[in-house]
């Protein structure tokens, strides 16, 4: 995109197939000051990238000129009832970087759909009430009567069935003829056209009629898939509750979830849903992610701890602190990368898209060639072949290959997101499947990102007490190690007395008086100053030191009371995720900057190949071995200090503390920091390119079979049409199945 140029994001109702998508495209196009132009059907969406001057009004006219509902967005795709109260002023944009969406192209949204030419419906809007089923049930209808008056009265049968099929063809001869004006003549509704148009000029009216039912029937179940689809990951946003308990002046008030502030406090009961993303200031609860993560078992959350916009708080009250506006919360983000996500296309679909547009004016062309040819150069018999080369306009339809790629991918993107794995499109989905070596960084990533404390070791004092003495000289400080301390002295409910000035000495620890005694904590070296220590503790310390663990002594009135030895511990499913990957044939490394003995202590227990000591640009340098080396690399790490072997690998990855960064710069996110994630990803999109080879070959495989049943004459234009309509339901039924996709 050029430095000058602008994304500017539309809603578009009725699209219901690959077809409908190109059509649009084309058109949109055509107007001057577009560059680029992105349609996902799946999410109903339009992203046009164009030059600073405003151009909404005439993108809006240009797609409802093709029979398209448009308005510009503003929001992640709710259902229109799940749209914050009106007049509030809340805007769900997205933050500089995104979607600049002109205040010309808002008005021009509004002041047409006050027309009488208004084609939107909203979102969540029945099939049933849809313009295509109304038209199918008016054409189905005309049909019934067209048989019931022709067997009462002979004599007007012909004018009853060409009736019955200007029901239902003029709508489809329309939008042929508008796509034709707008740069799509070789539509699907333009083979369709010509094919029921020939058939009446040879008396195959009452067969053309039903073909075009068929065609209408067909076109319905395609928008209820391409609905349930939108459905499926526009169904997140429900899950975050309208209201929630704001904290102020020592008072409760209940207020809109979307007018939360960043900062500010809210009440969550037991059993309410958490109403935005936040950071748990008072109270502990085991939170239930199962909604937005798919996990079916509760985690334990504390005070520090983060929550997410829409899991369930099945314990406690807690007080939670807003960390996120209701327009970038958790789910309003995957909403949103989800979509952009399915406006960009993948190798494979790009490729169908290149051959569909050589693929259908050839199809007109084999036509053609089989009504005329036989005729003119060996006496064949007119009807028959003008017959046969209408029945293979029909067979040659697109729409069930064109749309075997995007409603697989569009399944899979939102089966994945579901689950906290957010792809950045097709061609990330792709590329995951062919992935051979995934790079880790260690830190946040294979560890949790904290210290934990690992040992307690006794000295002139018990356990409990050294913990406790540790505990009251790192209260009120937020440095990692204190924090581990304070963490594990409340997990034991040890006492943690008043400290007396307490304050850190530079390089060696923190002193104070407890009790009534003079206090220490810091390195064993710092400790050896004031305290000799014992051949025993040295070598025990030494021990420590090799697992890797950090070592604070505690030293009393100069004797040793003790010393916590305290260590970034591994995820608790690394070991399992790093197995699932390496039994996968996957090739597994750690790549982190900490010290060797640390990280081979780490990597030892994961049973994972390690390099230590890294910088940034020496992390980039391994990736870039293992790609000479033949690998397909992932990288995964926590999004910044990671950045370059991110950019330089296949797919980058983030996950963890770095979910932010994330969603603006990596290929993926596991937005849930779990380690079993990567491989679940990886055969995510097995599974989806899977499904996309069967889908193609249904597709093709059918048009094949019914060729050549009606050159040989076994089949006509009801069984092509058949042929066209049932690939394309069982294609789109079988790309829906991925939206059940579970972790195996």
């Amino acid at each position: 995109m050029k430095p000058e140029s602008v994304q500017s994001r539309y809603r578009v109702t009725g699209m219901d197939c690959a077809s409908c998508a190109a059509k649009i495209d084309t058109a949109v196009r055509r107007l001057p000051g577009v560059e680029d132009v992105s349609v996902s059907v799946s999410a109903g969406t339009l992203r046009v990238v164009h030059g600073a001057e405003p151009i909404g009004d005439s993108v809006v006219r240009q797609v409802r000129n093709l029979g398209y509902g448009a308005e510009p967005a503003t929001a992640p795709s709710l259902p229109r009832s799940e749209h914050p109260e009106e007049g509030r002023g809340h805007d769900h944009r997205s933050g500089p970087g995104h979607d600049h969406q002109h205040a010309d192209g808002s008005a021009a949204g509004q002041r047409e759909s006050s027309g009488a030419h208004d084609h939107r419906a909203p979102s969540d809007q029945p099939w049933w009430r849809t313009k295509k089923a109304i038209a199918t049930a008016a054409c189905g209808a005309a049909l019934v009567i067209a048989y019931g008056l022709g067997s009462l009265f002979p004599a007007i049968e012909r004018p009853a069935f060409l009736l019955a099929l200007a029901v239902g063809l003029v709508p489809v001869a329309m939008r042929a003829f508008s796509a034709a004006r707008y740069g799509t003549p070789f539509s699907i509704e333009t083979l369709m056209t010509i094919a029921a148009v020939g058939a009446v000029f040879i008396g195959a009216e009452e067969e053309a009629a039903a073909v075009v039912l068929l065609f209408l029937v067909g076109e319905m179940l395609e928008g209820v898939a391409a609905g349930r689809a939108r459905k499926s990951i526009q169904g997140l946003t429900a899950l975050v509750p309208k209201t929630a308990l704001l904290e102020a002046n020592g008072k409760t008030m209940e207020v809109l979830a979307a007018s939360l502030a960043v900062g500010a406090t809210i009440v969550v009961r037991p059993g309410d849903r958490v109403p935005a993303d936040g950071e748990i200031v008072e109270g502990a609860s085991e939170i239930d992610e199962a909604p937005v993560t798919g996990e079916s078992v509760p985690k334990k959350k504390g005070v520090g701890d983060p929550v997410f916009a829409g899991t369930i708080n099945a314990g406690g009250v807690l007080r939670v602190r807003v960390t996120a506006a209701a327009s970038d919360n958790t789910i309003a983000r995957v909403v949103r990368l989800v979509e952009e996500a399915q406006e960009s296309k993948s190798p494979t679909e790009r490729f169908i898209d290149r051959f569909s547009k050589v693929y259908t004016p050839g199809v007109l062309v084999v036509g053609a060639l089989v009504a005329l040819v036989p005729p003119l150069l060996f006496a064949g018999a007119w009807d028959e072949w003008i017959y046969k080369g209408l029945a293979i306009l029909l067979i040659g339809c697109p729409c069930a290959l064109v749309i075997s790629t995007p409603a697989a991918i569009a399944a899979g993107l939102s089966a994945g997101a579901r689950r906290g794995l957010l792809m950045k499109g097709g061609v990330v989905l792709e590329t995951l499947g062919k992935i051979t070596a995934v790079a880790f960084d260690k830190t946040g990533t294979l560890t949790a990102g904290k210290p934990v404390v690992t040992d307690i070791v006794a000295g002139t004092r018990t356990g409990a007490q050294v913990l406790s003495l540790a505990a009251a000289l790192e209260t009120g400080s937020s440095h990692p190690l204190a924090m581990a301390i304070l963490a594990r002295a409340r997990a034991d409910k040890v006492p943690m007395p008043p400290s007396f000035d307490a304050g850190a000495i530079a390089g060696e620890g923190i002193a104070g008086g407890v009790g009534g005694e003079r206090v220490f904590l810091g390195s064993p070296q710092a400790a050896e100053k004031r305290v000799a220590l014992t051949d025993e503790q040295r070598t025990a310390i030494a021990a420590m030191n090799g697992d890797g663990k950090t070592v604070s002594v505690v030293v009393v009135d100069g004797t040793v009371a003790g010393f916590i030895a305290m260590r970034d511990e591994s995820r608790d499913d690394a070991v399992a995720g790093l197995a699932k990957l390496k039994a996968s044939g996957v090739r597994t490394v750690m790549l982190t900057g900490d010290n060797r003995r640390t990280a081979e202590a780490i990597a030892a227990g994961l049973g994972i190949e390690a390099r230590a000591e890294l910088m940034p640009e020496d992390k980039q340098r391994i990736v870039r071995e293992m790609q000479a080396e033949g690998f397909k690399v992932a990288k995964v790490g926590d999004g910044i200090n990671d950045a370059p072997a991110l950019a330089a690998a296949d797919i980058g990855i983030a996950m963890g503390g770095g979910t932010d960064v994330a969603l603006e710069t990596a290929d993926a996110a596991v937005l849930h920091g779990r380690v079993k994630d990567i491989p679940d990803m990886i055969a995510l999109s097995k599974a989806v390119m899977g499904n996309i080879r069967v889908n193609i070959t249904i597709a093709l495989g059918l048009k094949a079979v019914f060729l050549v049943t009606t050159i040989i004459g076994v089949t006509g234009l009801w069984p092509a049409i058949l042929a066209d309509t049932g690939a394309t339901v069982l294609v789109t039924a079988n790309a829906m199945r991925q939206l059940g996709w579970k972790p195996a």
